[in-house]
């Protein structure tokens, strides 16, 4: 594993620099995870590359800001960088950019699953997910160093996936990810979209997810995970941790079924 800085004793007197996070590559085959701040919501951002290379069960440990906020990190699959390096570069997951992805326009491409956080929140919580909001391309889960709830979604979605969701398809015709039901545009408008929750559907109250095509089929094979844009009222979506614990956070791709 590569550390890239660790707190100092100086550092425990007073306030922690910041928690470990490791991610770790449990598929059988090599991803490309990569990483996001939304530099709309915090500025605070880890110090380690937003993309990289990583081979089947190997891992990487970084540090992440106390207060890291809008930060995701997903996995890219079947990457070629060296005659396309931008978000086409992968089959699925591939973001501005290239291998690092570009800090301000690199948030992936759909279908990807995510593992989010915003730590340090000022109601002394960290929250975290594992978001199939934009769909599915490999199982995740969040685990933490202090015993808090796991989010995770630790099924292969893609070979059962609903037809209308299905894809893409690496070169063998295998199902390496599965759309949501808003990325298929299943309803034709995604301005003003059920599957969206978009236009006159923006509220949790007008976007409930029985409305949401194929909501089951995601939140009952990962019930664990954030499934829809207003799926916190399914209480099993988004997962908070106590700032006092001071947690480090383990993303593993591909990790044993649960």
């Amino acid at each position: 594993m590569k550390l890239l800085y660790t707190v100092s004793s100086l550092g425990l007197a007073t306030t922690a620099l910041g928690r470990t996070m490791t991610v770790y590559n449990g598929c059988p085959f090599t991803i490309w995870p990569a990483m996001f701040t939304d530099l709309n919501a915090g500025s605070a951002v880890p110090s380690y590359s937003t993309g990289w290379e990583a081979a089947a069960y190997t891992a990487v440990s970084f540090t992440v800001p106390d207060n890291w906020t809008a930060g995701r990190i997903w996995g890219r699959r079947d990457c070629d960088f060296s005659s396309n390096p931008g978000p086409n570069s992968c089959i699925d997951g591939g973001c501005n950019g290239g291998l690092e992805c570009d800090p301000h326009t690199g948030t992936g491409v759909p279908p990807a699953s995510l593992a989010e956080f915003t730590l340090g929140a000022s109601d002394g919580l960290d929250y975290y997910d594992v978001s199939l909001v934009d769909g599915y391309n490999l199982p995740v889960a969040i685990t933490s160093s202090a015993g808090c709830h796991i989010a995770d979604c630790p099924v292969d979605l893609g070979p059962n996936c609903p037809d209308a969701l299905k894809g893409p398809f690496d070169s063998s015709g295998f199902p390496v990810g599965c759309k949501s039901a808003c990325e298929a545009n299943l309803d034709g408008n995604p301005g003003d979209s059920a599957n969206c929750c978009s236009g006159s559907h923006n509220t949790a109250a007008t976007c409930p997810s029985s409305g949401v095509a194929y909501y089951t089929y995601f939140k009952d094979n990962c019930p664990n995970s954030y499934c829809y844009a207003y799926d916190e009222s399914s209480g099993t979506a988004l997962w908070t941790c106590p700032v006092s614990s001071q947690s480090d956070y383990t993303v593993t791709f591909c990790p044993p079924p649960s």
